[in-house]
């Protein structure tokens, strides 16, 4: 028996193992994706080209670097594609990405988007359901202020010309992500796909709005709103995660805008800490709307959170003029819908 009938025949590489080696080779040979990289490694993804080992390791070795906004641009742009997202953009003025859910305060900023849909600014919601129990989640609670949830496209649309308002999860809008997105439970941690979502803008919004919990992500999603070519984006540092303004809290938003990058700082609206209550009531977001109940935070924050839209959005010249017109907005809502 020679020597040559003991070799076995090698496999061939798979073509994912690239962007697994170029993420993860120690801390001198590794580097971060291109965004055509990224481009190439989310339709691998997305198109089921990678093994379950594979997907793993890549989301964990991006979730301990953390993207970079050229790789965030390049993982949105392929989920665009991949989900055949390119709606039009004549069918919502702000898209509103609501992924965090909330625990430590009732998520009134629920109240800030329905005050604006009131007031003729078409306002379209998405996001998921996580695994906490602890935390409230957009679509659980949307009943408590008697709307329902879409559960097609066709649907958002109709809701966004009926009432200026719709929500649609994402397990509708791109199953595939979603799927990703329900493996935080299996790996104990947010992936790279939790990020990416917030960007997504199914409908192609000329304005768009996203919190973030931690600070340093606020300019990547900024930066990368810019690769991605929005021409109107903001990110803040949202109260759990979600795009609230703490009104016990000054405010950094960074935006963008045609282009230009923007940071604006927001004062706080009090100079006292509001002791948070021992337990949320969904039901208290009805009772707030319709004056039946009265809460100094909540009105703060749903107003500010409102007035940050509004300067996103060209109505306001001024921080000033933002926060004026949302609390007249809030004054006269028992005129408007939804009451």
């Amino acid at each position: 028996m020679t020597f040559s009938h003991h070799l076995q025949t090698p496999h061939p590489e798979h073509p994912f193992a690239e962007t697994i080696r170029i993420l993860g080779k120690g801390k001198k040979g590794s580097r971060a994706l291109t965004q055509d990289e990224a481009y190439n490694a989310m339709k691998m993804i997305l198109a089921d080209e990678v093994l379950p080992v594979q997907l793993g390791a890549f989301l964990m070795l991006m979730r301990v670097k953390e993207e970079t906004p050229e790789e965030l641009a390049g993982f949105v742009l392929a989920a665009r594609e991949s989900c055949h997202l390119a709606g039009d953009s004549a069918l919502v003025d702000l898209d509103w990405a609501t992924y965090a859910g909330k625990r430590r305060h009732l998520p009134w900023f629920l109240l800030s988007a329905l005050l604006l849909a009131a007031n003729g600014i078409k306002v379209f919601m998405h996001g998921s359901q996580g695994p906490s129990s602890s935390r409230l989640y957009t679509q659980n609670v949307l009943a408590y202020l008697g709307l329902g949830v879409a559960t097609t496209v066709e649907q958002a649309k109709t809701q966004l010309a009926e009432q200026y308002f719709s929500y649609l999860s994402l397990e509708q809008i791109c199953p595939k992500l979603h799927e990703i997105i329900e493996l935080r439970p299996i790996l104990g941690l947010r992936s790279p796909v939790h990020t990416l979502v917030k960007l997504l803008n199914p409908f192609n919004a000329q304005y768009s709005i996203q919190g973030i919990f931690h600070p340093s992500y606020r300019s990547v999603h900024q930066q990368a709103a810019a690769l991605l070519q929005q021409p109107h984006a903001a990110a803040l540092k949202g109260e759990g995660g979600e795009t609230e303004r703490n009104p016990d809290m000054e405010c950094l938003v960074q935006s963008v805008h045609n282009g230009e990058l923007i940071d604006e700082t927001w004062p706080a609206l009090f100079s006292h800490r509001h002791v948070r209550a021992e337990s949320l009531e969904p039901q208290l977001l009805a009772l707030v709307w319709q004056g039946k109940s009265q809460d100094e935070f909540a009105e703060a924050s749903i107003i500010g959170t409102a007035a940050v839209a509004l300067k996103l959005l060209g109505k306001a010249d001024s921080q000033e003029q933002a926060q004026k017109l949302a609390t007249d907005y809030w004054l006269e809502r028992d005129k408007k819908r939804f009451g």
